[in-house]
């Protein structure tokens, strides 16, 4: 068999990772920072990127060696870190999903134009949907779809960004001025693009929970056909990132536009930029890139959250009975649904706030589930000739390293 059809039928948790990183972090902060600060943030971008890989790739290598997951790895290390990692889940379990659907809820409202429904009441719409796509067709069919989701939107951005780059930057106006990076506002900002640039880091064990849901149905692949899998996804990932950090900078930068923090104004900002600086003629392709982004985040998202839910209650409180069951799989989904439609309703759908609030916890954290994750592939779980090389640990150390830093600079100036 030929190595591209190997990787086409190993294609799937990689996939799936793609799909979930390229949400908000994209759409909302890689366009907000190509508009507020322009060209430079190609760098933050990359560097979290780059940065950050080895903390998913180690979900990818401990999975494919070991046949478990990276939460049984967790609790192989020691109780303390399946508790650690459980409250952190805990935190953005109730943070990310309510700002992903919040932010496609607005996209919605403004893409169809049903302006008389509030953003709760489409949010709880899309909650009933997904929630019922998931339960019902499960992996399978997440794979399968998203496969041709990610498809369309990589065109629809290829597309989107092309006509944004022949078009030309657009004019700044005359008393622009360039806006500060390194003051308190600028690495609050930094914080929450690094923070989930390319997603949160405790998506880590995601990718190793849909591995094992995978190979229930098809041959074990290789640790190399694994990390060539994932390795697609990431790069795509990061691509899609700079796309959208191109799409901000090349008609929002200079102009002293100001990005609302309400779903709703910010979803007819992204539109209505486009549309101005290119024609309207380009509103499909913008509204199937914006609204296909978004939606399938949602859904591996949601569908990733519950999976993970679920295997720490199994292993915390470990029975007779089998946990990991369908019937408690469309249990979690569901609640899940409930309890984030109620924290956007209670945060009164502002992106802002459950934005800021989900990307700092990851940042903060980050570092500590490298860390954590690093530890794991080092174990003896993992046999010597099946370990990381000595560059990826380096950059594994680099990476704690930078985003330790990183974070404590940003308490100096809070506290200062």
């Amino acid at each position: 068999m030929s190595k591209t059809k190997v990787l086409l039928r190993n294609l799937g948790p990689g996939l799936l990772f793609a799909s979930m990183a390229i949400g908000t972090s994209h759409l909302v902060l890689s366009t907000k920072a190509g508009a507020k600060y322009g060209w430079i943030m190609a760098i933050p971008i990359v560097l979290a990127n780059i940065l950050k890989y080895p903390f998913f790739e180690f979900g990818v290598r401990y999975t494919s060696v070991t046949n478990k997951t990276l939460i049984e790895g967790y609790l192989n290390r020691g109780k303390g870190y399946l508790l650690f990692y459980a409250f952190i889940n805990l935190i953005t379990t109730f943070t990310i999903l309510a700002a992903l659907y919040t932010v496609t809820s607005g996209l919605f409202i403004n893409l169809f134009k049903v302006t008389e429904f509030s953003v709760s009441s489409v949010a709880l719409g899309l909650f009933m949907l997904i929630s019922a796509l998931l339960i019902i067709g499960r992996y399978k069919f997440l794979e399968v779809s998203l496969k041709f989701v990610v498809s369309i939107l990589f065109l629809a951005l290829i597309v989107t960004t092309a006509l944004v780059v022949a078009q030309g930057q657009v004019e700044p106006v005359d008393d622009f001025v360039a806006t500060p990076i390194f003051n308190e506002v600028g690495i609050l900002f930094l914080i929450g693009l690094m923070g989930w640039m390319p997603t949160t880091v405790e998506a880590s064990s995601w990718v190793s929970l849909w591995s094992i849901e995978k190979w229930k149905n098809q041959e074990k692949p290789t640790l190399k056909e694994s990390l060539q899998e994932f390795n697609v996804g990431y790069v795509l990932t990061g691509i899609l990132a700079l796309f959208f950090m191109v799409i901000g900078w090349f008609t929002l930068y200079g102009t002293n536009t100001i990005l609302s923090n309400n779903a709703v104004s910010f979803a007819d900002q992204v539109v209505q930029l486009f549309t101005t600086h290119i024609g309207s003629w380009a509103y499909i392709f913008i509204a199937i890139s914006a609204f296909a982004t978004m939606f399938s985040t949602c859904m591996t998202a949601h569908d990733a959250v519950s999976r993970v839910s679920l295997d720490i209650i199994d292993l915390l409180f470990p029975t007779k009975k089998e946990i990991k069951t369908k019937r408690n799989f469309a249990i979690i989904v569901l609640l899940l649904a409930v309890v984030n439609f109620i924290v956007i309703a209670a945060f009164a759908a502002n992106m802002g706030n459950l934005v800021a609030l989900a990307t700092f916890v990851s940042f903060v954290v980050a570092p500590i589930i490298g860390y954590m994750n690093l530890k794991i592939v080092m174990s003896k779980d993992v046999s010597k000739e099946y370990r990381p090389n000595r560059n990826l640990q380096i950059l594994t150390y680099i990476g704690i390293l930078f985003l330790s830093c990183f974070s404590m600079y940003y308490f100096y100036i809070v506290i200062a």
